[in-house]
């Protein structure tokens, strides 16, 4: 333990918002309905609100404290990561044991009692403002699965899917935050194999899908492009995804243009956005590319080998009847291209990405059934039934409940770097 940093503030052994951590979000209280910016720390929030107002950013190089006063993270977000850097770093030298700031928060008593919240009586809030969403589909094992389920082995992965992340737009209205409850779609669907007439029903195949996101911090200018080996200088942090799908409404409608209406109804995100300082010794390689799948052209090449993260992600099932059980676990490293590479590609025509804009990973899948990211490959779109308790379950049914949890942890007693959990319950649709 020599050598680690230890709070002052008791903090559990595993408690995803350790000392090491520090993510930034946007909560309210009760007593006050104001969205504002905090930190999770251990089991409290820490009002960045209240603490800059009180002085708390007064022995700090960082100056521009007004940015706490927005009810969103965007501001901040467009100062930069050195910003980021410097608030971040400011805040573990006040929370640390022993540290150089103890009369800024630690023998505080008063601005302990107003700007430390307990985690459990904050509400949590989207972090920012989101403009644009991309989501791409770099989860290797995932798009050879899903390849395998709509079109055959012979043509699982299409040509292009080893020389660029492939992504689409997706619809930034429908971005939740974690607990908000998703209504079942209704949409188009063809009631059985042979029809070829579609009808208007709510989805019988609603499904999950584990990514990881990212938010980005600062743009590009139209008509120009983000270098590969520059372009995590622009991400804010990462979130943890559920990028809900109906499954019946997508095979009917994805070609020719990908996926529609069964994606556009609703998107989980978690509320404490990581950032990527706080991940940066959970580095790891991305999945092997095979010998036949060549290199990637220039722009995508990147001069780190390590360029993807090592984060232990689950998902939890609780089904309606109150089954309940953790049905995969997968690491994020499973991704066959990094954010970077996904940020050079996204700007390579001279595309412009704005502070507040989402890009994710794709479907996190590992290499067996313990380890899917979606109900699509576990149940093998639907052929095979798995058991959660007394229950059985091939897609989502209407009360069930999907947790997401992910977080990384070298053992080196430093403490966990996690987001938390984001979490989402099924509701009954309209018809």
């Amino acid at each position: 333990m020599t050598g680690i940093r230890q709070s002052w503030l008791d903090i559990p052994a595993n408690s995803h918002f350790s000392l090491r951590n520090i993510p930034f979000g946007i909560i309210s209280t009760q007593s006050n309905p104001r969205h504002r910016p905090a930190i999770a720390i251990g089991n409290y929030a820490l009002d960045l609100l209240v603490f800059s107002r009180s002085g708390g950013f007064e022995k700090s190089e960082f100056t521009n404290i007004s940015v706490f006063e927005s009810s969103t993270l965007n501001a901040f977000a467009a100062l930069g990561r050195e910003a980021h850097r410097l608030v971040r770093s400011y805040i573990q030298a006040v929370l640390t044991a022993g540290g150089q700031f103890p009369d800024i928060l630690e023998q505080n008593i008063l601005l302990r009692e107003s700007a430390l919240l307990p985690l459990f009586s904050v509400q949590n809030h989207l972090p920012l403002d989101i403009g644009d969403y991309t989501d791409f589909y770099v989860g290797r094992n995932h798009a050879y699965n899903c390849g395998i389920i709509f079109r055959g082995p012979e043509n699982a992965l299409n040509l292009n899917y080893y020389h660029m992340p492939v992504g689409y737009h997706g619809r930034a209205s429908s971005i939740v935050i974690s607990g908000t409850h998703i209504k079942r779609p209704v949409g188009q669907i063809l009631p059985d194999p042979t029809a070829r007439v579609p009808v208007l029903a709510p989805s019988r195949r609603l499904d999950y899908e584990l990514e990881l996101a990212a938010f980005i911090a600062t743009g590009n200018n139209m008509g120009e492009r983000i270098n590969v080996d520059d372009a995590e200088e622009h991400i804010f942090g990462y979130v943890l995804m559920n990028d809900w799908s109906a499954r019946d409404l997508q095979a009917w409608e994805y070609i020719p243009l990908g996926p529609f209406t069964a994606k556009n109804f609703g998107t989980s995100i978690s509320p404490w956005v990581v950032t990527p300082d706080a991940l940066e010794p959970y580095k790891a390689q991305p999945l092997k590319r095979p010998a036949e799948a060549g290199v990637v052209l220039p722009y995508l090449k990147e001069k780190r080998q390590d360029t993807v993260y090592d984060i232990k992600l689950q998902v939890e099932y609780q089904t309606s009847e109150g089954d309940k059980a953790v049905i995969s676990k997968v690491s994020t490293k499973y991704l066959l291209f990094s954010f970077a590479q996904m940020i050079a590609h996204h700007t390579v025509t001279g595309a412009n990405l704005r502070c507040g804009d989402l890009i994710a990973s794709g479907t996190i899948s590992g290499e067996d059934s313990d380890s899917y990211g979606s109900l699509l490959e576990k149940s093998q779109a639907g052929r095979v039934q798995f058991i959660i308790g007394q229950s059985t379950r091939t897609f989502l049914q209407d009360g069930d409940t999907v947790t997401f949890m992910g977080v990384a942890d070298d053992n080196s007693g430093a403490g966990l770097v996690g987001f938390g959990e984001v979490t989402g319950s099924i509701l009954k649709p309209d018809i």
